[in-house]
C-alpha cells in the first residue's frame, strides 16, 4: 500500500517527530521474522493497537483489529521498500513550529 506522511497528533507525539512514514501491509503479507516476544503494546485511540520494541522502545507497527491491514512505520525496515511517499495526511494537525518551506536545510549536519 502506498507510503504517506501522517501529521496527526498521536503520531506526532508518540514519535516525537513533525510527522511519520507509513505504509499499510495487507496481514495476509506481513510477518515478524524476529523479536515477536519483544513486543510491548498500548492503546492509543479507541480500538487501535500500536506495537513497540520493549528495548529500544521503536514504535513498529499500529492496527485496527478490523482492519485488513497493519500499519508499518517506515523509518524502521531495514530495506529500501522500493515504493516512494504518495501524500502527507492530517495535515490540520500541523503546528506554528513546523516550517516546510524558506527555512535553510543541508545534506548532512555540518558542527
Amino acid at each position: 500500500m502506498p507510503i504517506s506522511h501522517c501529521h496527526c497528533a498521536s503520531c506526532r507525539k508518540i514519535h516525537a517527530a513533525a510527522f511519520v512514514a507509513t505504509a499499510g501491509v495487507m496481514r495476509e503479507h506481513f510477518r515478524w521474522t524476529r523479536g515477536e516476544e519483544l513486543l510491548a503494546s498500548f492503546e492509543s485511540s479507541p480500538g487501535k493497537l500500536r506495537y513497540f520494541c520493549s528495548r529500544c522502545g521503536s514504535h513498529l507497527i499500529a492496527e485496527r483489529g478490523h482492519q485488513p491491514h497493519v500499519i508499518v512505520r517506515v523509518a524502521t525496515l531495514d530495506d529500501d521498500p522500493g515504493v516512494r511517499p504518495t501524500s502527507h495526511i492530517w495535515t490540520a494537525h500541523d503546528v506554528p513550529w513546523l516550517a516546510h518551506e524558506g527555512i535553510e536545510h543541508w545534506d548532512e549536519w555540518k558542527a
